[in-house]
């Protein structure tokens, strides 16, 4: 008897060149690195250059994922880019990572979750796969955020970064004995009621542009811990294992606040949770696949390892997903 499961089988991640200090921030709006440190962890973040796209950002950190995995572009038949800031209204950026790839085939479409869209791509994906709909995708998370910030505003620009975390994923049969590999379980929540306390002030439909990020930080920090706890507890319920079990979390890298929160909380270990936050910045739907690909290639996470994948962002979205490595 076997198990079909999405295996993660390589990851890969993209930064700008272009590395913007706390203190370059405080050149441009009044605020300072110690305040800035003091309340998100953060001490920079990377930004896109000028003709530099989401889809550009995608492509390297899917290259990275592919040649981790030891596939080429042509044996993915799936692509799921969770992104924010598309480089366009349509055609999809996973159509233009797809051409850029030279794929021709499968399928390509993207997903807009903001900060939870690559944990909700995730899912997505592995639904696909366990239903024959594919044998090999490749997930990204690729994000300019910086294109949508106002700059004026302190409250929201030295948050976040712009940059890319790409996994691929394949179906694979797990034989009866064998150790449990891929994802085991995943968890996604929407609530659309807090639609305003995180959200750009604009879009095609309403204004005919893009929007700003606008931001109420007090709500926002106050809602997402409880929410974070709930889709982890969930997913842990349904496979059966417990917190202790747990060998990563991979948080959303959004403020190191939050994250040390809801560690706390669950009774997760300092040790045993991925923290980036500090070297990127929130990267929206890139955090996670950014954190993740950082513990993967510096050895943290390794084959066998039980790893807790969590992201919030606006909507409210939230989810999880549990993954034997």
């Amino acid at each position: 008897m076997t198990t079909l499961r999405s295996v993660m089988t390589g990851v890969g991640a993209y930064l700008p060149a272009n590395r913007v200090t706390n203190d370059e921030i405080a050149k441009r709006v009044d605020t300072f690195d110690e305040w800035i440190v003091q309340r998100t962890g953060i001490t920079q973040r990377y930004l896109a250059a000028e003709g530099e796209f989401t889809s550009d950002l995608a492509v390297k950190a899917g290259e990275q994922a592919l040649a981790a995995a030891g596939v080429t572009a042509a044996d993915i038949d799936l692509i799921i880019v969770a992104t924010t800031t598309p480089d366009y209204t349509f055609p999809a950026t996973a159509a233009l990572v797809q051409n850029k790839l030279g794929i021709h085939h499968g399928a390509a479409f993207d997903l807009q979750a903001v900060c939870s869209g690559f944990v909700y791509a995730v899912a997505t994906a592995d639904s696909y796969l366990k239903n024959g709909l594919a044998k090999r995708a490749l997930v990204i998370g690729a994000e300019t955020f910086s294109r949508i910030l106002d700059w004026n505003d302190r409250t929201t620009c030295v948050l976040f970064g712009d940059g890319a975390g790409a996994a691929v994923m394949e179906l694979t049969e797990v034989e009866q004995g064998e150790p449990e590999r891929g994802v085991l379980a995943s968890a996604l929540r929407s609530d659309g009621q807090y639609w305003n306390k995180l959200y750009t002030d604009g879009g095609p439909s309403t204004t005919l542009g893009m929007g700003l990020v606008r931001m109420e930080g007090k709500e926002v920090f106050r809602h997402a811990v409880g929410m974070i706890t709930d889709v982890v507890d969930s997913v842990l319920r349904s496979t059966g294992h417990t917190i202790n079990d747990l060998d990563w979390f991979v948080p959303h890298q959004a403020n190191k606040r939050i994250i040390d929160g809801a560690g706390v909380k669950l009774g997760i270990p300092p040790e045993k949770v991925v923290l980036t936050v500090d070297q990127h910045a929130n990267t929206s739907a890139a955090s996670v696949p950014l954190a993740l690909a950082t513990a993967v290639a510096d050895g943290r996470i390794k084959r066998g390892d039980l790893v807790m994948l969590e992201a919030m962002g606006g909507g409210f979205t939230w989810g999880a997903s549990l993954i034997r490595w």
